[in-house]
């Protein structure tokens, strides 16, 4: 396990680390088409991560981007078509970090908190407004707080 993360399995590790997969879903298909664009830049963001912010997530985002790729099209594969559908599952998929996040340490929790929502707004300044950049759209701004992970 990585540093930071010895107190969780490596089951509960993987669902905080698909959480980034699945929030970049959320808010980049909330609009109803989770374009190239919008990918292309969760997963440089993804990339950045690992070294461009508190030092200890550097680790967390390096797994994060091992595989991000990979998780992000699985993850989208197995969710419903519909946007209503797919962003229900979503919201109680992204919820499950609720029940680990009290289990690491106290300020690596809300630094990870914290990343999760600065990554949603990020993804959600990929496409749209001036030459499709760094504009939010009504549907992926009801999501930017991500409401259904409980502030740490």
């Amino acid at each position: 396990m990585i540093e930071h993360f010895h107190t969780i399995s490596e089951e509960q590790f993987k669902t905080l680390t698909s959480t980034i997969a699945r929030i970049t879903i959320l808010i980049g298909g909330a609009d109803g088409n989770l374009n190239k664009e919008e990918k292309d830049w969760a997963k440089k963001l993804a990339k950045i991560r690992t070294y461009a912010n508190s030092d200890t997530l550097h680790g967390f985002y390096r797994e994060v981007g091992k595989d991000f790729t990979e998780v992000l099209e699985s993850e989208l594969e197995a969710l419903p078509g519909l946007v209503e559908d797919r962003s229900n599952v979503l919201v109680e998929k992204i919820a499950e970090v609720n029940a680990i996040l009290p289990l690491l340490e106290t300020n690596i929790a809300q630094e990870l908190y914290l990343s999760y929502i600065s990554f949603a707004k990020h993804v959600a300044k990929a496409s749209g407004g001036f030459f499709d950049f760094w504009s939010v759209s009504t549907a992926e701004e009801k999501w930017l707080d991500l409401d259904m992970i409980k502030q740490i």
